[in-house]
């Protein structure tokens, strides 16, 4: 039952947003009473730190080559960004919805967003990237920037711009791509 209400919760959370449903939606979706669903989840904000803890994953490791995998990222996106029921970065739209104030959710927003980019400079020191960190800051902001402006734009091709520009800062910190 907890995992039928999380994946109810998920598709509904994201796709209307956090303030636009309420536990009785949820729930009346399912087809089971709001006591069953406080029976799973304690409030409304235990059902959204759920929510996002779910969608909390680490990518997957690969035997691809660094390079490989990072400009890989920016073809996930543009597949994507292609869906019709893509709405952004569910972190970021949770922190725009319940404000910076809600600490539990900023800070799994900010664990999820560090841990993207620590992943790339993970990779990008196993390229030998001299200035890692701040290449890897610089690839996480390609990614944000590429998802909004596909959100206003309502254009997969963001993702390939952002990879193209991704492209450029890789081969001018001395790595071979293309």
């Amino acid at each position: 039952m907890k995992d039928r209400i999380l994946t109810t919760a998920d598709k509904l959370f994201y796709l209307q947003g956090l303030r636009a449903v309420g536990v009785d939606t949820i729930a009346a979706e399912i087809g089971i009473s709001k006591r069953t669903l406080y029976n799973h989840f304690p409030s409304k904000d235990a059902l959204i730190s759920a929510y996002l803890a779910r969608r909390f994953v680490t990518p997957r490791p690969s035997d691809k080559p660094p390079a490989e995998q990072i400009l890989a990222t920016f073809d996930s996106l543009e597949r994507r960004f292609a869906s019709k029921d893509f709405r952004g970065c569910p972190f970021v739209n949770a922190v725009a919805e319940l404000g910076s104030a809600d600490r539990s959710v900023r800070k799994i927003a900010i664990d999820f967003k560090e841990s993207r980019r620590l992943w790339f400079r993970n990779l990008l020191v196993q390229l030998g990237v001299k200035d890692a960190e701040g290449l890897a800051t610089q690839l996480a902001l390609l990614v944000d920037g590429s998802i909004a402006q596909d959100l206003v734009r309502n254009d997969p091709a963001m993702a390939r711009a952002a990879k193209q520009a991704a492209m450029v800062l890789l081969a001018n910190a001395g790595v071979k791509v293309g």
